[in-house]
């Protein structure tokens, strides 16, 4: 599909937009900060309109460890390596191949992200929600975001899905102060474990606790998440979730159980174990977010 994103056509170069977000983010975190913010923000959608990437969006899927095969399921139209997108953060993780896909899917629209960012890859938790901006930025109605998580709850196995109800976040607060803001999730996580039900996919709800990492955990500290109400760790997501609450984008999370957290199994973990979790569950990954991006019920 193409076509540029010509002004008034999708938010994120309309100069309103740019205009309500860089006062937006000044009041948050600063006026240089912020300026510099918007700039790459404008950066970015100045190139992907060069580029002929569709005006407006659908939907968006933010793509964890593992998952990126995912784009098969649609109809490619542009396929960008993030290196290519100037301002753009860069994946350095294994199993994220970098890369801002879009593509049709049933008539519709789809932004992929395949690889995403994180904070212990040396980027701001706001370079981390890029993805999630751009996504609100293209008029999107919805963002599916799914990751690679350890499994604490000890009904947990590999391969199971988690629809995320909570994020726990156990030791600062991770955005900046801003206006008043509310948790929206729920009505798209009730909505994704009935369509999973639907699908007969057996899936979970549970909390999402949120670590920097890159370690892995240890044993005494998942020990100690479980008794904070954590079904299941990770170092992503938790952001994403609570800048699309920010911005009124409604969004779920989806949880891949890759591994069993440390102290669970007496084994060790290694990224292997993510990648075959992730290659067993593929095809059911793909059924449940495609059915969830049609879905008018958001």
């Amino acid at each position: 599909m193409s076509g540029g994103l010509g002004n008034g056509l999708g938010r994120g170069l309309d100069s309103d937009f740019r205009g309500d977000l860089g006062a937006e983010m000044g009041a948050e975190m600063g006026s240089d900060y912020a300026e510099n913010l918007t700039k790459k923000m404008g950066e970015i959608l100045d190139y992907l309109r060069s580029q002929g990437c569709p005006k407006q969006i659908h939907a968006a899927v933010i793509l964890g460890s593992g998952l990126g095969e995912y784009t098969e399921a649609l109809e490619l139209s542009h396929s960008i390596p993030y290196s290519e997108i100037p301002s753009f953060p860069q994946s350095t993780v294994e199993g994220h191949s970098g890369a801002l896909i879009f593509g049709e899917l049933q008539g519709h629209t789809i932004m992929a992200f395949s690889g995403r960012f994180h904070f212990y890859e040396g980027y701001g938790i706001d370079e981390t929600v890029i993805p999630v901006r751009l996504t609100h930025a293209l008029g999107a109605s919805k963002l599916l975001i799914s990751n690679a998580a350890g499994g604490i709850n000890l009904s947990y196995k590999v391969g199971d899905l988690m629809v995320i109800d909570h994020i726990i976040r156990p030791h600062r607060r991770m955005m900046q102060q801003s206006t008043r803001w509310h948790w929206n999730m729920k009505n798209y996580a009730d909505l994704a474990f009935s369509v999973a039900t639907e699908l007969g996919l057996s899936v979970h709800r549970g909390n999402y606790l949120y670590v920097f990492g890159p370690n892995y955990e240890t044993k005494a500290e998942i020990h100690a998440y479980r008794a904070m109400g954590g079904d299941a760790v990770g170092m992503s997501t938790a952001a994403e979730l609570m800048e699309a609450a920010r911005l009124g984008l409604p969004a779920v999370g989806v949880s891949l159980i890759t591994n069993a957290a440390a102290g669970i199994t007496g084994q060790a973990l290694n990224h292997d174990e993510v990648k075959e979790a992730a290659n067993a569950r593929k095809e059911d990954f793909a059924r449940l977010v495609s059915r969830l991006i049609l879905e008018d019920r958001v």
